[in-house]
């Protein structure tokens, strides 16, 4: 397995996933900008999207986005739980988290990247998420993960997107459940190692 990776990027949550649940795996950076690998590949020659994460299995079978990348890797390894089963109403429930982190999470933080945001706009971006966190904190303020008391890969997604908080100068502080949740997570040994290897 071969994951493409960006430091600090959303591939983070499937580097830390690939650790949670002990799979063998090299790790290549990618230079998003230039669209190459760290040994001179053309990235749009190994993943047409251009963006990460990608996962190339053994066989060569190409994977991209988070979402459908830490299902499969779930999946693959039921015994670690990182994922309730298909079909229950728990995997229902995750898969809710999953998209809400996806669409309203991810996409939120993630617009403040563009280069070309106007204050007015990144001033909405932010009202968006401090709405948008009330959510996670009522759900982190009952529980310490986001589907009850076990790690899932909604947790390492929503860990790594928080992490972007920082580099904007927003404060969840204000929200000590969400403060809280982060912490725990940076605590884990496989978040840890994948952040150490990321640099």
């Amino acid at each position: 397995m071969k994951l493409y990776y960006y430091t600090g990027a959303c591939s983070l949550a499937v580097h830390i996933v690939l650790r949670e649940a002990g799979y063998k795996f090299d790790l290549v950076k990618v230079a998003l900008r230039k669209h190459l690998t760290e040994t001179g590949e053309d990235y749009f020659a190994i993943n047409p999207k251009g963006y990460v994460p990608a996962l190339v299995l053994d066989d060569g079978t190409l994977l991209t986005e988070d979402v459908s990348i830490l299902q499969y890797l779930a999946d693959q390894k039921p015994e670690t739980k990182l994922a309730p089963p298909a079909g229950t109403m728990e995997r229902v429930r995750l898969n809710e988290w999953l998209n809400f982190i996806s669409s309203e999470i991810h996409k939120t933080l993630g617009a403040l990247f563009n280069p070309k945001i106007t204050p007015e706009w990144k001033d909405n971006q932010v009202a968006l998420f401090d709405r948008r966190s009330k959510i996670l904190a009522a759900a982190l303020d009952e529980q310490p993960y986001l589907t009850g008391e076990r790690f899932t890969i909604a947790d390492a997604y929503l860990f790594t997107i928080l992490g972007w908080t920082k580099l904007f100068k927003l404060d969840i502080g204000k929200w000590p459940a969400i403060a809280g949740f982060v912490g725990r997570v940076a605590d884990r040994p496989a978040v840890q190692a994948a952040m150490k290897a990321e640099g």
